[in-house]
């Protein structure tokens, strides 16, 4: 079963508000509880192993450093590190979700195309992709969240406010690339470049496993365009309860720019794609 095949019969007339955008996540949702095993690994599976790794093995021998805790703001590691893999994750998994399953649904599947046939709008197909790609973020997240809190290394209701910010740092981060793929006529080659030279520098480079404090000066200035510094930056200091007013506020406007950024030529690229 594809993804459009889900989306259930209209009445011959345009669909209004949010009626059509709701269609299109609930086809999506039919897709994803049938299919949901397949996205365990990336989404869930790789960020618990890099806490384990890190957070837990590689953690132990920080902990016993002077200058590491110097660095962290003398929190143990497992703790510096949870909610920075938080975002990682909800990143991670928004980029992919911004790339092959769009290509595929306006060109290998064409399920968009079976979409707009019926009265939902191309822009309502973008608003009601853009809010699944939200919902399965923080439904992964949420997962994450318990199972780093088994492990002891959130606590206190920081964990809700980090939750949401590594959404908002996910959907910041995914719109812009959302907007990229619907306007793609290759095989998807491009993808594997942002992978690799976008989201993996990003993640290694934003604040994830060290401040960026840490970085030559000449550096430091690329982490700060980083989305995934901005919202590491958010959901560690909500978790930790370091988190200040007018810093966070810097961080949020450059996350919210973003999104909105993104959002307007994601809509605007959906009418251009599906009405020509």
């Amino acid at each position: 079963m594809t993804r459009g095949s889900v989306i259930a019969h209209f009445p011959s007339r345009t669909l209004t508000g949010w009626a059509g955008p709701l269609r299109v996540v609930e086809g999506l949702w039919t897709w994803y509880r049938r299919n949901w095993r397949a996205t365990a690994i990336s989404s869930l599976l790789q960020p618990l192993l890099m806490l384990v790794a890190f957070g837990v093995g590689f953690g132990s021998l920080i902990d016993t450093s002077a200058r590491a805790a110097q660095a962290t703001g003398s929190v143990p590691y497992l703790g510096y590190l949870a909610p920075a893999l938080l975002t990682v994750s909800a990143v991670q998994t928004a980029a992919f979700e911004s790339s092959y399953p769009i290509l595929s649904s306006f060109k290998w599947r064409r399920t968009y195309e079976a979409i707009v046939a019926t009265p939902i709008t191309p822009g309502q197909v973008a608003v009601g992709q853009l809010t699944w790609i939200t919902l399965r973020l923080t439904m992964s997240g949420a997962v994450y969240l318990v199972v780093i809190a088994l492990f002891g290394a959130v606590r206190g209701t920081g964990v809700l406010a980090a939750l949401v910010f590594a959404v908002l740092c996910g959907m910041a981060f995914s719109a812009p690339p959302l907007a990229f793929s619907a306007a793609q006529e290759t095989e998807g080659g491009a993808f594997t470049a942002i992978f690799r030279f976008v989201v993996l520098p990003m993640t290694l480079f934003s604040g994830t496993f060290f401040p960026i404090s840490q970085l030559p000066s000449v550096v430091q200035p690329v982490a700060w365009i980083s989305p995934l510094w901005h919202g590491t930056e958010l959901a560690r200091g909500a978790v930790l309860g370091t988190l200040r007013a007018w810093p966070a506020a810097v961080h949020l406007a450059y996350l919210m720019v973003l999104l909105v950024v993104g959002v307007r030529l994601t809509c605007w690229q959906y009418r251009v794609t599906l009405t020509r």
